[in-house]
């Protein structure tokens, strides 16, 4: 027989809840001298006398105008308690968060957010009770009331419990035995010790712990808590094949469960004792214990004991060969199945935590779908065929959309390309090629509207130098820094590129021979006055130009860069920074 453990954590995490709902009132009653000491009353009577209690509120609420800021705070957690208690989780959790948030009080504050919690927890609203217990575990330093931290530390154990932190849950445990307010016993850290102890699979059934557990929560009366241990108890006997010391243990903890009226730990007995049966060989009374156990469930319930009890109606069945009834309580058994994992897999995101007993649940009901692949296989083939055709669109789907991603990646790839292709990898301006294709055209558009353009070439005066000096990382800084002084000089229709290595190359589009001498100049301007400094030193240079117009040199490439480079070798024999158009370079051949 497989381990219980999964589908006891339900029922015994309501009986954990149960704590912060029904703290159990072992303090003694005090007749009120005050407001305050009234309502302290009031909360200790909360289990013990709850006839009494109500009839406290009532009276407190009479009286409301008479008390203070803090006591109507007080008042409102009351309510809120009571409201919870009557399963009216909208009311008090709206009461709750404003206690929270307004209180001003860190006790009350304290309790309040572990009754939030709690309520949160069975509510199944697990991301929202995360978020809250991280914040609550951040504050506990800051709690020193021994009922609101003993309070807190309950409910953090127990929703760790729920996300499979049993290492932690265990430790939270331990810390409220530390931590008992006066009047308080160990019942509920030890129950909550056996939890996590139970979770992680460190517990047998001659331990000493839940012994223990059982033995202090008898004495205290506590019988929710003193129910769930016998119901571990007989939970492992299952576990360890004892089917018969398990019967005995659920038979003896009868009594005291139908007393309790607690409809979790009334489904698990019958379960469990249906279970025994099973094990035991009885089929006819593991059959009829199962059927009585489904029979206490309402319409749309979902546990992990219902699970279980549709499961052991589905293996009696089987082994009888009643295909159709083995059928419908194999459906019921994976509808419970489901939800109980939907449940847990909700409990473990909020937690962002893996849970391998999820998966390993999953790997088991599919392997018990497969057993029964033929049974379900006549219930499915009505909606077979329609499923594998979503299934195909689907597939299309996902196939298209890889298709048109991969060709939107290419694409914006083969511009990416293109783009770097087109300039220079340091200045970011056109390149060298390009520079001339674009020069090209752009030459031969204003030769069809006989307009003017003119070249520049400029280069920069003794670069070397500047490399050699103080290397080539400041070199490339006096290249970019050098491009960035000559764009502003430039305007949007005009072209501008690296010819190579400190040469640049500028073609003013729609300009006369005088208005490209005048930009020439500024540009060369400009370089000077953008020195670039290093280690406190600042690094001058220069640039030598040289202009070639198609008023004088035609619309030719070639000619206009020759003219234009004849010109900058002129301007650097003069001495260089400096401007020389293709007329000074003409002259200069005719004196020649």
């Amino acid at each position: 027989m497989r381990s219980l453990r999964h589908c006891l954590r339900p029922w015994f995490a309501l009986a954990g809840l149960v704590f912060c709902l029904l703290a159990q009132a072992a303090h003694p009653v005090r007749q009120a001298g005050n407001v305050t000491g009234f309502l302290e009353q009031a909360e200790r009577l909360r289990t013990a006398d709850h006839g009494r209690f109500v009839r406290m509120l009532e009276q407190l609420h009479r009286e409301t105008p008479d008390l203070s800021p803090g006591e109507q705070w007080y008042l409102r957690y009351l309510d809120a308690w009571q409201a919870s208690y009557q399963g009216d989780y909208d009311t008090a959790d709206r009461v709750l968060r404003g206690v929270i948030a307004h209180s001003g009080n860190v006790a009350l504050e304290a309790k309040a957010s572990a009754l939030l919690m709690s309520n949160l927890g069975l509510q199944r609203r697990y991301e929202e009770a995360f978020v809250l217990a991280n914040r609550l575990a951040g504050k506990l330093p800051a709690i020193h009331d021994r009922l609101a931290r003993f309070s807190v530390l309950a409910n953090l154990s127990q929703l760790l419990a729920l996300a499979g932190q049993n290492d932690l849950a265990l430790n939270y445990a331990r810390m409220m035995e530390d931590t008992l307010p006066p009047g308080e016993t160990s019942c509920n850290p030890l129950t909550k010790q056996v939890t996590a102890l139970y979770n992680a699979k460190r517990l047998s059934s001659s331990g000493t712990e839940l012994q223990r557990a059982i033995e202090t929560c008898q004495a205290a009366k506590q019988s929710v808590f003193a129910n769930a241990m016998w119901l571990v108890l007989g939970s492992l006997y299952l576990d360890e094949g004892k089917p018969d010391k398990a019967r005995a243990v659920i038979n003896q903890a009868a009594p005291g469960i139908a007393a309790g009226q607690f409809y979790s730990h009334s489904l698990a007995a019958k379960v469990e004792l249906a279970q025994a049966f099973q094990q035991m060989g009885q089929d006819d009374k593991a059959l009829k214990t199962a059927l009585a156990a489904v029979a206490m469930s309402s319409g749309g319930d979902l546990s992990g004991s219902l699970r279980d009890a549709y499961r052991v109606l589905y293996e009696v069945e089987r082994k009888r060969g009643n295909a159709a009834a083995t059928l419908a309580y194999y459906e019921q058994y994976v509808a419970q199945d489901k939800g109980y994992l939907n449940d847990v897999s909700a409990r473990t995101l909020a937690y962002q935590v893996a849970q391998q007993h999820v998966l390993t649940a999953r790997l088991e009901a599919e392997a018990l779908s497969k057993q029964n692949s033929i049974l379900k296989l006549q219930r499915a083939l009505a909606t077979k065929a329609a499923e594998t055709s979503r299934l195909y669109n689907m597939l299309l789907l996902v196939v298209l959309f890889s298709i048109v991603f991969w060709l939107f990646r290419l694409k914006r790839s083969q511009l990416r390309f293109m783009r770097l292709s087109r300039l220079d990898g340091l200045t970011g301006i056109l390149n060298h090629q390009h520079f001339i294709c674009r020069t090209e055209r752009a030459l031969q558009q204003l030769n069809k509207k006989v307009g003017h353009a003119c070249l520049i070439v400029l280069d920069l005066d003794h670069f070397k130098l500047v490399n050699d000096t103080h290397g080539h990382a400041t070199g490339d800084t006096v290249l970019k820094r050098a491009v960035a002084a000559c764009q502003q000089q430039l305007r949007p229709v005009d072209l501008f590129g690296r010819l190579g290595g400190e040469e640049f190359g500028i073609l003013l589009y729609e300009c006369s021979r005088e208005q490209g001498m005048d930009i020439a100049n500024r540009i060369r301007a400009a370089i000077v006055e953008a020195p670039v400094s290093k280690d406190g030193c600042e690094i001058m240079v220069s640039a030598s130009v040289g202009l070639a117009s198609t008023a004088t040199s035609g619309y030719g490439v070639q000619r206009l860069c020759r003219e234009a480079d004849a010109a900058l070798y002129r301007a650097k024999r003069a001495g260089r920074n400096c401007v020389m158009g293709d007329l000074e370079v003409a002259n200069a051949l005719v004196q020649a």
